[in-house]
Formats: C-alpha cells, sequence, structure tokens
C-alpha cells in the first residue's frame, strides 16, 4: 500500500463511530499505526513474543485472537501450540500477508480462510466461521483479521450463541478491545 492509499484510509477513520469508545479509538488509532510500520522488527518480535502481536487477546486455552500478525509471529503461534489459523481479513486488507497461507503451512499448521467484508458481515460467514472453529474445537485455534474487531464479533456470537456464554463476560471481551457499530451492531444483536 502506498503512502497516498495509506492517507485515504485514514481519512475514512473519520466517521466518528472509529472513536465512539476509548477501547474503539484504542483499536482504530492503532490499526492506522500499523499501515506505516516498515517492514518487520525481529527483535522486538523476540522481546514480545504473542503479545506483541496487534490486538493480541486470549479468550480460553484454546482460542486466542488478534489483529495481523507479522511474518515473524507465525514460528511463535506454531511453538505456542496453535495448530489451526483462521484469518477473517480479506486478502485486500491494508495490512494484509499476500503469502500468509504459505507462512502458516510452512509451519505445519492448518490456514482456513474466511474473507469477511468490513461492511456486510454475513450469515453465511458466521456459519461457515463456527464450522470451521467446531472442526478443530480439540486443537488450539489462533483466529485473527486486520484489527480484532471482525474476529472480536464473531468470536461473542460463537460464544453467546453457540457455547451459551454469558453475554456479559463475553461482551467483556469485546469491548475490550471495541464498541460495535452500524452493521456490526446488528451483527452482534443477532447472538
Amino acid at each position: 500500500m502506498n503512502t497516498l492509499d495509506k492517507i485515504r484510509e485514514m481519512i475514512g477513520l473519520t466517521d466518528l463511530r472509529f472513536f465512539n469508545s476509548a477501547s474503539t479509538t484504542r483499536t482504530s488509532l492503532g490499526f492506522v499505526k500499523s499501515l506505516f510500520r516498515n517492514g518487520e522488527d525481529s527483535a522486538a518480535i523476540e522481546r514480545d513474543g504473542l503479545q506483541g502481536i496487534f490486538n493480541y487477546h486470549p479468550i480460553s486455552e484454546q482460542i486466542v485472537t488478534s489483529g495481523q500478525p507479522s511474518p515473524g509471529h507465525f514460528p511463535l503461534i506454531r511453538a505456542a501450540g496453535f495448530t489451526t489459523v483462521i484469518n477473517l481479513a480479506p486478502h485486500g486488507a491494508e495490512n494484509a500477508l499476500p503469502n500468509e497461507a504459505e507462512l502458516v503451512q510452512q509451519q505445519g499448521m492448518q490456514y482456513l480462510h474466511i474473507p469477511v467484508a468490513f461492511d456486510n458481515p454475513t450469515e453465511a460467514d458466521f456459519k461457515r466461521f463456527c464450522d470451521a472453529i467446531d472442526a478443530a474445537k480439540q486443537e488450539k485455534i489462533f483466529v485473527h483479521c486486520a484489527a480484532n474487531m471482525r474476529v472480536s464479533a464473531f468470536i461473542f456470537r460463537y460464544r453467546t450463541q453457540v457455547l451459551r456464554e454469558d453475554a456479559n463476560t463475553a461482551q467483556r471481551d469485546l469491548h475490550t478491545l471495541w464498541k460495535p457499530f452500524g452493521v456490526w451492531a446488528e451483527f452482534i444483536a443477532k447472538a
């Protein structure tokens, strides 16, 4: 992505809903910052480990969510015992890795890509997500998107609708990352 495209992306974030809570503001600004990262900082990856991935957020012993990992994070994800990586960001997402499937498979992990349009999460997307989680539920699953906004909403619905977990508990995790608005508020209301 060139500088002009990065500026256009930032202009898109002038939608005031991206600042509807402290957590949404932090996530939105952190995402913009990630667009200007030049290359990979292997010293930072080694120092910070998985916790250095943008919006890294463990849900349970089995499921961890985050924003887009760097290429150097995938060996750490594997070393932590994860066997499946699910990516909800479209290939065209601003910080997407064009060779992510290859990077994940080189580590001996399964890669599942369910591209969810940020402006149009669908029930078909959610069904594919549930099927993917259920297929790997005996394993450790690492789920990410560009900023952990798509994923946190999907995980919220999965926890409340499929696992029947307490909505307040799941909402605390969701609101740690952002407060969904627009189509995302509608999406999680279906839980």
